[in-house]
């Protein structure tokens, strides 16, 4: 017990260039970081890190992964030293019974990771465990398997899990990428419900999104994008605050909404 608990966060994090852009999104990460209480360590669950099973980073060193194409040299070039933290996930081992978590030395932090990490905590000296997602299971096996998560908020480990509610790159319009606010009609009704349904705790509904209409369909044509965000809303209690931060669509079909429940 640290006597303090840690915050949650939910981060929209978009295009690998916002990792070496200034932006709206950029420094709205930035301002957030500068709420939050310095943690022991960072459990974060990244859209980039699908795996058949659960598992989590187990190494002291992982490696900054460039898991995407076709961008600028200078974004390969971005490193992120930051320190794993082997305790921290034997310490998930312990926790989660409802499934067996696999230890991996072989991942590292992928862009789902480091592009946001490097503005929360720029100096990289937070050491960092990474939590896979079973690409295999429903939305409700993830938001149960958060909830055995909850004790670390009281270990002084900040939970930290990033995508996009909103993700369909097909029909993105990269001409309006600089735009906010430029969402489809369907995108907009479907951010406005999600909005809602986190704001008033409805949870069901959103583990339930592919039963939620076409705005729903349109803008989670896959889940890998929008779990993350029930592994943060799992684990909000009644006392909590929730606070939504770069609140903005782009490119007619990318939600950059970001959420912090904190006490």
């Amino acid at each position: 017990m640290t006597g303090q608990r840690m915050p949650l966060l939910f981060i929209g994090h978009g295009s690998p260039m916002n990792a070496i852009e200034k932006s709206v999104y950029s420094e709205g990460m930035k301002s957030i970081a500068k709420q939050l209480p310095t943690p022991k360590a960072v459990l974060f669950i990244s859209a980039h890190w699908e795996t058949r099973g659960t598992f989590v980073t187990a190494m002291p060193h992982p490696k900054t992964i460039h898991d995407f194409g076709g961008f600028p040299r200078a974004l390969y070039e971005v490193q992120y030293p930051a320190p794993g933290s082997p305790e921290l996930a034997q310490r998930v081992q312990q926790l989660v019974h409802s499934v067996r978590i696999e230890l991996n030395d072989d991942w590292g932090l992928d862009h789902g990771c480091w592009s946001v990490m490097k503005y929360i905590f720029p100096k990289a000296d937070v050491p960092i465990v990474e939590l896979s997602l079973d690409y295999t299971k429903p939305a409700s096996f993830h938001y149960e398997l958060a909830k055995e998560l909850l004790p670390l908020r009281d270990e002084g480990i900040l939970i930290i899990a990033s995508g996009n509610i909103i993700h369909n790159l097909r029909e993105i319009d990269w001409e309006r990428m600089d735009l906010p606010h430029s969402g489809y009609d369907w995108a907009n009704e479907a951010h406005h419900q999600m909005v809602k349904m986190i704001t008033e705790g409805d949870h069901q509904h959103l583990i339930r999104y592919d039963q939620q209409g076409r705005p729903f369909h349109l803008s989670i044509p896959t889940p890998d994008h929008f779990i993350p965000m029930l592994y943060i809303v799992a684990l909000q209690e009644k006392k909590d605050r929730l606070t939504f931060f770069n609140d903005s669509i782009v490119g007619g079909s990318l939600d950059m909404t970001s959420l912090m429940i904190s006490e």
